[in-house]
């Protein structure tokens, strides 16, 4: 592909490990994990060996591992699956409102079921506070949703506070951890998490496949009817290639992370180093507060969304302006909005940058030339 690639936060190439082994699995692990000859029982051999080595990549159990066709049906399996199997206890709902839309739209459609959702506030930095959780929280609150870390910013929330307060409390905690997962440490057990949802294509591994932590003893009904799959939890036969994918993936997410991390700090350094010194004026999104390592947010004044990206895009740079599920949409950013409020400029000029597998030096040192070259002619400085 010609240009440089820095929308890694939207989807990333597969590793060419991962693709390795899909490859192969492709063609000589065609057996169905639920049959009982020789080709299923290599199948469910394979396929409990990946659950287990993801279960023990988050501090979990295998049998809390349940393998999803992706990030937004792990977290709506979360969020319909605990208001399902929890109403009778309380139909009260706490989340955030710079949730990804898998969370945002479930728990809107719950609302119109006659749920009640508290949407709680974050400050600029797009960091939720611990303490407005526990002021929400209620006798008949049944499920708090709030993500590890933001897609669009970076933002790095306070689960770990937020699952101290939940200990005294009898609500489910779900995390969405799509972005976050093989980007930050996330220990389930040590965090007090019951549901916990991650995704494949974020990491270098496959698109399609996701999984979602279920602790054991959490209520969930499950979406679908059909067969015994999963522990009779998640119906359809398992994408055995896919699944086995994904836990290569995560196993070289996790043990380059450290280096990975340092790396992505370097180039965000570069890249906003490189901007200052073009002479441009812009901002850092989110810029006091922690962060994922592989996502800058940057506001540029005096330009507009669609042709920074437009102009961007033709200078073969590619990044976006925020959630790639939101792409086309001339709506704000809600993120944003829920940073700065409605009319803020910020909702109409900022970019995300993220960085990932095969991206080098050269490659952010040129897309900083290019990106202070297009701002300076937009915003005509």
């Amino acid at each position: 592909m010609n240009g440089i690639y820095l929308d890694h936060a939207a989807t990333t190439p597969v590793h060419p490990e991962v693709a390795r082994v899909y490859a192969e699995l492709l063609t000589s692990m065609y057996g169905n994990a639920s049959s009982i000859h020789g080709a299923g029982r290599a199948a469910r051999k394979l396929l409990d060996d990946s659950r287990a080595s993801v279960a023990g990549l988050i501090g979990a159990r295998p049998e809390e591992i349940i393998f999803t066709g992706g990030g937004t049906e792990s977290d709506n399996f979360a969020i319909f699956g605990t208001a399902e199997a929890r109403a009778d206890e309380g139909r009260h709902i706490i989340t955030t409102g710079i949730e990804h839309h898998a969370v945002l739209n479930a728990c809107k459609r719950l609302e119109k079921r006659g749920f009640e959702v508290t949407w709680l506030p974050v400050d600029q930095e797009g960091r939720v506070s611990p303490d407005d959780v526990r002021k929400a929280l209620r006798d008949d609150t049944i499920l708090v949703t709030i993500m590890a870390a933001n897609n669009e910013v970076g933002t790095i929330q306070p689960i770990r506070e937020i699952g101290e307060i939940l200990k005294g409390h009898s609500a489910t905690f779900h995390t969405d951890a799509v972005q976050a997962f093989g980007e930050i440490p996330v220990n389930v057990g040590e965090i007090g998490i019951d549901l916990l949802s991650a995704s494949a294509h974020k990491i270098n591994g496959p698109k399609g496949i996701g999984f979602l932590y279920q602790k054991n003893g959490t209520k969930l009904v499950p979406p679908t009817a059909g067969g015994e799959q999963e522990r009779k939890r998640r119906a359809g036969t398992e994408n055995v290639p896919g699944i086995a994918a994904f836990a290569k993936a995560a196993e070289i997410a996790h043990e380059s992370l450290s280096e990975r991390d340092e790396r992505h700090e370097v180039f965000k350094q570069m890249m906003t180093g490189a901007l200052e010194d073009s002479g441009i004026a812009f901002s850092v999104n989110a810029g006091r507060a922690k962060t994922l390592p592989n996502i800058l947010n940057l506001s540029f004044p005096g330009t507009d969304i669609e042709s920074l990206l437009v102009n961007l895009d033709l200078a073969g740079v590619y990044v976006s302006s925020g959630s790639a599920c939101t792409a086309g949409s001339i709506d704000p950013s809600h993120v944003l909005v829920s940073m700065y409020g409605d009319g803020a400029e910020q909702l109409r000029n900022s970019v995300r940058f993220s960085f990932g597998y095969g991206i080098s030096e050269e490659d952010i040192r040129t897309a900083a030339e290019k990106t202070a070259s297009v701002v300076r002619r937009l915003a005509g400085q």
